[in-house]
């Protein structure tokens, strides 16, 4: 399937004000998105901006000097920009599929197989396949990770407060991957085997699927579009959220991009888009936050390997709070959570599944002790009544399950 014919009806426009409007619209007749607008590099350099609809924030494009692949930042990275607590930060990421090895390590060649004009290939993508930058596809983490950027006064034990207030696709196309010796149905899938010496000049060797899927206007918003042989389409609605958000691990030893942990990183919860919180407790001075793998959406599991991958911009705006005060969910962390206007969502992280559900359920009954002091008892009995558990992902080595504990259910504990 050509893009070019979707480039042709994709006129430049808002795809982020379209998705807003379709969500809130209350009309009765199904409103069609507007055309899409690539969303370019807004600036060359990290940089606070002056104008334009993002005038005042802060803003981190992804160039060579703003980037690492396969790592994520640790206590001797250096920050690409320092803002104060409580500024609004927009990071222009760029996704990793399309770009690797096994794609061929050429952003306009790989897109340009798939029907999209160079022009159409985001700059820094092809930058970054055009760079000496080293990344071993067999040892390396895929993604390719924006930041650090250090929030003044941060200390640890301090927690990072991480509004999500927008994820805008900047491109109408993504991939969705599925690779030899990973997702849930490794040695089934894929089902060519791979061929020796396999390399970014012979990417056919590695024999793994990449599914090019790009967004069209639906009825009811933007939709991913999956082209099968007989010419009819799966359609589906896009719900993009940021798959890498954390701060930087206390260790000077390199940190992977795929296994999350504690500093948050690769965690993976569909929940957490626009309109979402997320907290991180500070392991070192200025926290160092940093994100990357944009999702236009992901169903819990991820199960072939990866979500509809695509690059994104996000906007975040990021606060400090003191542990014990300044309201911190649980009175105080030691790893990642989330907010959303319905729910808290407490994190259960481990290589095996099962590990992950007991400390998910551990971390919510710790929580809900905390916030609302209940005993561990009743704690327990109502996330067993009460309580969704569900499996954020199970393809990054550390394994994922979230709690949704509804905060309506204690509105009797809520301070006036």
């Amino acid at each position: 399937m050509k893009l070019n014919t979707h480039f042709s009806r994709l006129t430049l426009a808002a795809l982020p004000l379209a998705l807003a409007a379709c969500a809130t619209s209350t009309s009765t007749t199904p409103q069609s998105p507007p055309s899409f607008q690539m969303l370019r590099q807004l600036h060359a350099e990290p940089t606070r901006l002056a104008t334009g609809s993002y005038s005042g924030s802060f803003y981190v494009p992804s160039t060579l000097q703003t980037i690492s692949w396969g790592y994520l930042p640790n206590r001797t990275a250096k920050p690409v920009l320092t803002i104060p607590s409580g500024a609004t930060v927009v990071f222009d990421t760029v996704s990793h599929e399309g770009l690797l090895e096994d794609q061929g390590r050429d952003a306009a060649a790989y897109f340009g197989t798939k029907g999209v004009p160079r022009a159409q290939v985001l700059d820094e993508a092809q930058a970054i396949t055009a760079s000496k930058l080293a990344h071993d596809f067999d040892k390396d983490g895929p993604h390719i990770v924006t930041g650090p950027i250090a929030i003044e006064g941060a200390m640890p034990g301090d927690v990072l407060k991480v509004e999500i207030l927008k994820v805008e696709p900047r491109v109408p196309y993504g991939v969705i991957s599925n690779r030899h010796g990973k997702g849930a149905l490794v040695g089934e899938f894929p089902r060519k085997p791979a061929q020796a010496n396999p390399s970014a000049a012979h990417p056919e060797r590695y024999a793994n699927v990449s599914v090019f899927t790009p967004i069209e206007p639906g009825k009811n918003g933007y939709e991913g579009i999956i082209a099968t042989p007989g010419g009819k389409k799966i359609r589906f609605p896009l719900n993009p959220f940021m798959g890498i958000m954390g701060v930087a691990a206390n260790t000077d030893q390199p940190v992977h991009s795929v296994p999350p942990a504690a500093h948050g990183g690769n965690v993976d919860v569909n929940d957490l888009g626009a309109g979402t919180t997320a907290y991180y407790p500070v392991q070192v001075p200025g926290a160092l936050f940093y994100t990357g793998d944009s999702h236009f959406v992901q169903g819990d599991g991820e199960v072939a390997l990866t979500a509809l991958e695509g690059s994104a911009r996000a906007t975040f705006r990021l606060s400090l709070l003191k542990s014990g005060r300044d309201g911190v969910p649980g009175k105080k962390l030691t790893q990642p959570m989330g907010e959303t206007d319905a729910h808290w969502i407490t994190l259960g992280l481990d290589p095996d599944l099962d590990e992950a559900m007991k400390k998910a359920t551990r971390e919510a009954i710790r929580f809900l002790v905390a916030e609302y002091g209940i005993s561990e008892e009743l704690a327990y009995a109502y996330l067993s009544a009460a309580t969704d558990f569900e499996v954020s992902q199970v393809v990054d080595r550390t394994k994922g399950i979230h709690s949704k504990i509804r905060k309506s259910d204690f509105g009797e504990f809520t301070k006036p």
